[in-house]
């Protein structure tokens, strides 16, 4: 019988850790962020219920496990990059009895100087150019939606820079944290209307453009939904005509709701998408990390 591994996406507001059978997945654990707290603590806890189920040989991890203040200080692999680029280096630890090896991050800078760093992300596009090898043939536009969404230039196989846009933890913080969206009281219109106006109004100055979820309620009778997504189109809509122009072919790897948001507001500017799941890609990366030693 063979010995299991386990593979995991560490991310600022998750742990997700895969047993695996040979290239399988058998067992799935998740847990708090990276940056919670005691990072090796909760990997340990995890690790050890599997421990009571039989050995483990090792753990390769990818994400914010790397970032300062998390489980171990990673680096970053400097762009251009390729998967052997981005695998030739790694940090090794040992938790719970258990090797563990933590991959680094993605970094760049444009033709400005302005720097970009990316923990995570270079594992589901490499994984997502093994899963699909025409990805790995000429140029590319790949978005990987979430806290921080990602925009990936791929050229031949290598990821040549990227650029960030904050919507996820801008949405959380406005939805949830700000005025905007009003009491909990009743009102007309669902999400996804107020998803579409949001589109509508995408490219107009983004401050002005915000008040509309407040006096929209105020004086329409707007829904809490409505103005939460609402704030969601704007922000959305916002970052992907900054990103993409008219018509041209965009590949999104993520979680299946949240891409299709990021769909929507791409065929509001006529661009098409092919959209890879968020879970198969990391795994497939973290394949070929796991079958690459460094």
């Amino acid at each position: 019988m063979s010995v299991k591994h386990v593979v995991g996406d560490w991310g600022t507001t998750r742990l997700r850790l895969f047993r695996m059978d040979g290239g399988d997945v058998d067992a799935r654990l998740d847990g708090p962020g990276a940056l919670a707290g005691d990072a090796e603590g909760a990997l340990a806890e995890r690790l050890d219920v599997w421990k009571a189920e039989g050995a483990l040989s090792e753990v390769v991890l990818c994400g914010m496990a790397g970032a300062p203040g998390a489980l171990v200080a990673a680096g970053y692999a400097a762009c251009p990059a390729d998967a052997a680029h981005w695998l030739s280096s790694r940090t090794r630890l040992e938790v719970a009895g258990i090797p563990v090896s933590v991959l680094p991050g993605l970094s760049c800078k444009d033709s400005e100087g302005v720097p970009e760093v990316m923990r995570g992300e270079e594992a589901q596009v490499f994984g997502a150019l093994a899963l699909h090898p025409e990805l790995a043939v000429g140029e590319h536009l790949i978005a990987l939606p979430g806290t921080h969404c990602k925009w990936v230039s791929v050229v031949n196989g290598t990821i040549v820079g990227f650029r960030t846009h904050p919507t996820g933890e801008l949405f959380a913080l406005l939805a949830g944290q700000s005025t905007l969206t009003g009491p909990d009281t009743p009102g007309q219109g669902s999400f996804d209307d107020g998803f579409a106006r949001g589109v509508e109004r995408c490219e107009e100055p983004l401050t002005g453009a915000l008040f509309e979820a407040r006096a929209a309620r105020m004086l329409d009778g707007r829904s809490k939904d409505w103005s939460r997504g609402y704030i969601s189109g704007l922000l959305i809509g916002g970052e992907v005509a900054a990103q993409v122009p008219e018509g041209i072919s965009v590949v999104l790897i993520g979680d299946q709701a949240l891409v299709a948001h990021y769909d929507r507001a791409l065929a509001a500017r006529g661009c098409t998408s092919r959209k890879i799941d968020g879970d198969a890609a990391v795994l497939a990366g973290l394949a070929i990390a796991k079958g690459q030693k460094a």
